[in-house]
């Protein structure tokens, strides 16, 4: 049996570490960029310790030859308490998007007495059934199918696909900036070397330890979705909510799988709530 060492896991704080911790985990093939700086503050000038990540494979942390990731969802839920550990966090609340929702879940299922609150994002319940849901829709599979036509250690290709691809997860309720999604996306490819290891992440095991687990979920819990999402559509959320008793649900009218400028007052003032309120 072959040990794999522990990976390296670049986090970056904003704020006070005297105040709540909230750890923000990203989703597939994103460093913690997606997270933007702007609402990392936004969150820290609410009187929050706000912590981000990569995630192995993205940014700065450990990355893997492509075609072979040697870890599984639950060592990613571990990667963040060791992020956790590594602050000197005993208890946080957590926030996770996409990918990073469904690790998320984990954090609080397999660490519970870490997490002080939980809050999902654009995601999808995990451990349960969800086909008979209404699924990705026909224009994003068919935009995802693309991908592997991509040359992923071509830079020019990987950011037009990418800029593609935020247009294509886009919401409908405001407009669609891409060139400054095209300046960000270089930004985030250049310091991260690169998205080829990136592309593991869809190739990971999720396991059968949490099937039907959720309705144990101890951390209270928010969920926020968008009801125009074409990866998860918002029934996804709906779900999650409905799953874990006294979870609440704030829908984003109009939002897509994304993290929109223009919806960071909801989301912002919805998490600190939450937060204020546990």
């Amino acid at each position: 049996m072959t040990t794999i060492d522990r990976p390296e896991i670049i986090s970056e704080a904003f704020g006070d570490p005297a105040d709540p911790a909230l750890l923000l985990i990203m989703g597939a093939m994103a460093s913690m960029l997606w997270w933007p700086d702007a609402l990392c503050r936004k969150l820290s000038g609410a009187g929050l310790y706000v912590i981000r990540y990569d995630n192995r494979d993205t940014g700065r942390s450990t990355k893997y030859p492509p075609g072979q990731p040697p870890y599984t969802f639950d060592d990613m839920a571990d990667d963040a308490i060791g992020v956790l550990d590594s602050h000197g966090i005993g208890k946080a609340h957590v926030a996770g998007m996409s990918m990073g929702g469904m690790i998320a879940q984990r954090v609080a299922l397999k660490h519970p007495s870490r997490v002080a609150s939980l809050t999902v994002i654009s995601s999808s319940p995990m451990g349960m059934d969800t086909s008979h849901l209404p699924q990705t829709t026909d224009a994003y599979t068919k935009h995802s199918a693309e991908g592997a036509d991509v040359d992923w250690s071509d830079r020019r290709q990987v950011i037009d696909f990418m800029v593609r691809d935020t247009r294509a997860i886009a919401g409908i309720a405001h407009p669609f900036d891409e060139a400054g999604m095209r300046v960000f996306i270089e930004l985030d490819y250049d310091r991260s070397r690169g998205f080829l290891s990136a592309t593991n992440h869809f190739m990971l095991k999720g396991g059968n330890a949490w099937k039907g687990r959720l309705p144990e979920m101890a951390a209270p819990l928010l969920v926020i979705h968008g009801t125009a999402d074409p990866i998860f559509p918002v029934e996804h959320g709906e779900t999650l909510a409905e799953t874990v008793a006294g979870a609440k649900l704030l829908r984003i009218e109009g939002g897509g799988h994304e993290l929109h400028p223009q919806d960071w007052p909801a989301i912002s003032a919805a998490i600190v709530a939450h937060i204020e309120s546990h």
